[in-house]
């Protein structure tokens, strides 16, 4: 009769758990959203909302591209260097070489996958790991990307360094991928850096959980000898993930340097921190404790939301990365905590 009772003691405390895993990091979520409604004027606006989504569209797609790469068990700190390259490469084509916005956009992809496609074979046929050959990769990057221009950014009409000018200009239909905004109830309310986010989320979360490619990307993740033993061919797996993150990376380039209109070689600093911080925070997101592109998705918003309300209440820059680093931590400790007692 004890053991009868203490059983149905427990199941309460059981669910509670279970209900804090699937829904704490969605709560806090609200929270924030409640909390900076309240304390700052104009928040809650749609404006508002479609600014943080803007703000975030780029960061959100590096981070589908870094997840891509988790759930192989890998993980690319390549990211920010390649949107920056991809960015400088826009720009270099069509002010330098004078080209069209198709050519810039095919030289930018084309970049990306040759970038994440290098990554992929150094980690996998050299056995370097993971993280040193995506940062040998990164500093190498940020060095490429600064020699045809000795370092300058690339705008139209600049001097370049053999001392003529630079004839070509941004093409209008180029521009448009970062600055036009659609009709969505407001005139003008949502920018196409949010519908490509959107649409790329959508793909890559219907790709990673319901095609086969997908499904064997998390058993390589999960356990690449067992993957291995059964016929799977785990490098294969491995080199078409880094090969989707870097061409993920040169879209976030792509549309970046469709925002600013130039090419800026200090834009792409933060990149990399803030994408890294969505993707890992989707593993809180519905107790997921995995990698998945949903939980990146809101991982993305949640880092727009938090920078967007501290910005609003006037916190100084200097203490937002350590805000933003210590909920990060919190939400991960939290429930990975709770999935290890659940495991007990």
């Amino acid at each position: 009769m004890t053991q009868t009772s203490d059983a149905v003691a427990a199941r309460p405390r059981l669910g509670l758990r279970s209900v804090a895993i699937r829904y704490g990091f969605l709560a806090l979520l609200f929270g924030l959203v409640v909390f900076f409604s309240l304390a700052t004027r104009g928040f809650a606006s749609p404006q508002a909302a479609v600014f943080i989504l803007q703000s975030v569209s780029i960061t959100g797609i590096l981070a589908l591209g870094v997840t891509a790469t988790l759930v192989v068990g890998g993980f690319d700190l390549s990211i920010g260097s390649i949107a920056t390259s991809a960015m400088m490469a826009a720009a270099y084509v069509m002010v330098v070489l004078e080209q069209n916005a198709l050519v810039a956009v095919l030289a930018c992809l084309a970049i990306g996958a040759l970038v994440g496609l290098i990554n992929g074979l150094i980690i996998c046929y050299m056995r370097v790991p993971d993280l040193l050959a995506t940062l040998g990769m990164m500093f190498l990057l940020i060095g490429v990307q600064r020699i045809p221009t000795e370092g300058r950014s690339i705008a139209a009409g600049m001097t370049l360094p053999d001392g003529s000018t630079a004839q070509g200009t941004f093409s209008a239909e180029f521009l448009a991928l970062g600055r036009h905004r659609f009709d969505f109830f407001i005139a003008d309310l949502v920018p196409a850096s949010v519908v490509v986010l959107i649409v790329l989320a959508i793909l890559i979360w219907f790709f990673l959980e319901y095609t086969r490619f997908g499904r064997m990307m998390y058993a390589v993740g999960s356990n690449a000898r067992a993957a291995e033993f059964a016929g799977a061919p785990v490098k294969a797996y491995k080199i078409w993930a880094y090969v989707i993150s870097g061409v993920f990376a040169s879209i976030g380039g792509i549309l970046l340097a469709a925002r600013l209109g130039r090419g800026d070689i200090a834009s792409g600093n933060n990149l990399l921190l803030d994408a890294v911080a969505a993707a890992l925070i989707g593993f809180a997101v519905l107790g997921a404790a995995k990698p998945n592109a949903f939980g990146t998705a809101i991982g993305a918003l949640f880092v727009g939301i938090l920078l967007q309300g501290l910005t609003m209440m006037n916190v100084p820059y200097y203490t937002q990365d350590f805000v933003k680093g210590a909920v990060l931590v919190i939400a991960l400790v939290f429930t990975f905590a709770l999935l290890g007692r659940n495991g007990r």
